[in-house]
């Protein structure tokens, strides 16, 4: 049974959801001196902030942005890197809205715990990311459709999805999981064996049964994602409408403003080659 939003949460889904509200600002592993640089997008001319998703077992806190006046607009799904929904992943709904979207990010470790005081990498990947199931981010993916449909705002018949890193990872899986998805950009989603689960789906494993088109958004550089790996899922999508872009001399995170790999050049590029995807593919 779906919980209804606005009458809470039962003690026992209180129990099963150790997230239930998004964190505020950036979470602690993120926080690098470059964090003072980060871009911060206005909220002026768009409903933006926190909601809660209802599924199966509850509710999930989520972020979402729109232009405050108009729609339904074409709807893209964010999902969060390894730090959870945190201001970047907050900042990048609200760049979308400000382009006419309405943009959604779900919290999808939820159930499993709050990463955003967690120290280190390792501590988010063993103590939260390694107990978060496939299944389970696609089925809260598909509440965060169903969410953004019935507010009226939201027109997901022009369905895209967006992801960055772990993210990135689940554009890849998501696209294969639901048809409906009209157009996914992957910005360098880990494309091998998961390392928190070793036996865990690869992107590259279901690179061929990718029909919705996806745009992979990698870095030459990056020390996560070897070079051998964006090769083996380029002959994975072969000749579908699926692409791959490999910025040169650049690394991991560059579109992450607030951390030290952040290029500004190649996040200009990949943002606007994004949008051109999106419209491209009937999502705008």
């Amino acid at each position: 049974m779906i919980a209804d939003p606005a009458s809470g949460l039962t003690d026992l889904n209180r129990r099963h959801f150790m997230v239930t509200s998004l964190a505020a600002g950036f979470a602690v592993a993120a926080v690098t001196p470059a964090v003072a640089q980060a871009i911060r997008t206005s909220d002026e001319g768009l409903v933006a902030g926190e909601v809660k998703i209802p599924v199966a077992d509850g509710s999930i806190p989520a972020y979402r942005a729109h232009p405050a006046a108009g729609g339904p607009f074409p709807t893209v799904l964010v999902i969060q890197e390894i730090f959870g929904v945190h201001e970047h992943i907050k900042d990048v709904c609200r760049r979308l809205a400000k382009l006419g979207y309405y943009a959604i990010a779900p919290e999808m470790y939820a159930r499993q715990g709050d990463v955003s005081k967690l120290e280190s990498i390792k501590d988010i990947l063993t103590q939260v990311v390694s107990k978060v199931p496939d299944e389970q981010v696609n089925s809260d993916l598909d509440a965060a459709v169903a969410y953004a449909k019935a507010s009226g705002k939201a027109d997901t018949k022009r369905l895209g999805v967006t992801g960055f890193c772990w993210g990135g990872r689940a554009v890849w899986l998501y696209a294969a999981h639901n048809p409906a998805v009209k157009a996914g950009v992957s910005w360098y989603g880990l494309l091998g064996a998961p390392p928190w689960n070793p036996k865990g789906t690869s992107a590259i494993s279901v690179g061929k049964k990718v029909k919705v088109p996806v745009l992979g958004l990698y870095a030459s550089k990056d020390g996560f994602i070897p070079n051998a790996d964006v090769e083996a899922m380029k002959t994975q999508i072969g000749r579908s409408k699926s692409q791959i872009v490999v910025y040169q001399d650049v690394d991991h995170g560059f579109n992450a403003d607030y951390r030290p790999t952040y290029n500004a050049s190649a996040a200009y590029d990949g943002w606007q080659r994004m949008q051109a995807w999106f419209k491209a593919n009937g999502v705008g």
